[in-house]
């Protein structure tokens, strides 16, 4: 048994990234105010112990400094300037410590699939060990996937929670042969495919194995819309009120747009 979780249609990746700094607040918040109850973000540590909700192995791409995260405290974390890169009306955003995007879940109720980030160099036992009690004490499980590409993370965190408790979803970007051994070593939740490399009878594999099947990154739903058909449950993309405006006029599954 899994979390009674009820699927959503679209998950906004990164938060609402199209319209927001990925990974900010201002990104969670767009995605709420654009009727997504779901979000996609990353979670990796500081390199005094700080979780943060962050992709990159460093802040280059997202910032106005440079530097890598393992180098880095949380209070010269807070020196920079993560919205601005984006549009000025970011400007002084900071980088989101753990706890405080989980109080802003909480308060809009919304559900993450938080993915544990292991870049190079970072340590997938000391991350899950950091962050999993804190995320299993605040979030209940029924908004919460736990996701990584990262199989010593996952195996890690089934040790904090049995699977009624914690869904745990394995990312690929390429499906391997052994992707059911992997799933049942963790008791997945779900697959998180690439939906570019996705095959269709590996779709069909996935579902009639029971496990859910979340697709990243689409971002063209008219591509994306046959995908549905193969048994996508979740699209996790950029643009989730384009995949909303498309859905309502070409609706592809039964549930419709509604349960975003």
């Amino acid at each position: 048994m899994h979390p009674a979780i009820s699927l959503p249609t679209l998950i906004a990746h990164r938060g609402y990234s199209a319209k927001a700094p990925e990974n900010t607040f201002a990104a969670v918040r767009a995605a709420h105010s654009a009727g997504v109850n779901w979000v996609e973000l990353d979670v990796q540590l500081l390199g005094d112990g700080t979780p943060v909700i962050w992709h990159d192995a460093d802040v280059a791409r997202c910032s106005d400094g440079r530097g890598k995260l393992r180098q880095m405290t949380w209070p010269q974390s807070q020196t920079l300037d993560v919205g601005r890169w984006f549009g000025h009306d970011f400007t002084g955003e900071k980088m989101p410590r753990l706890d405080a995007m989980l109080a802003l879940l909480n308060e809009l109720g919304m559900g993450v699939n938080l993915e544990l980030k292991v870049n190079r160099g970072h340590d997938p036992v000391a991350l899950v060990e950091r962050v999993l009690p804190e995320v299993l004490e605040v979030l209940p499980p029924e908004r919460l996937v736990l996701s990584s590409f990262d199989n010593l993370a996952l195996r890690h965190s089934r040790q904090f929670a049995k699977p009624d408790n914690l869904a745990l979803g394995m990312l690929f970007n390429r499906l391997p042969k052994d992707w059911q051994a992997q799933c049942r070593e963790v008791d997945a939740f779900s697959v998180h495919a690439n939906w570019s490399r996705l095959k269709r009878a590996q779709a069909e594999a996935i579902q009639q194995a029971g496990y859910a099947l979340f697709c990243y990154t689409p971002n063209n739903p008219g591509d994306f819309h046959p995908m549905w058909a193969w048994g996508t449950d979740s699209a996790i993309t950029d643009e989730p009120e384009r995949f909303q405006r498309y859905l309502s006029a070409h609706p592809a599954k039964a549930n419709g747009p509604e349960n975003v």
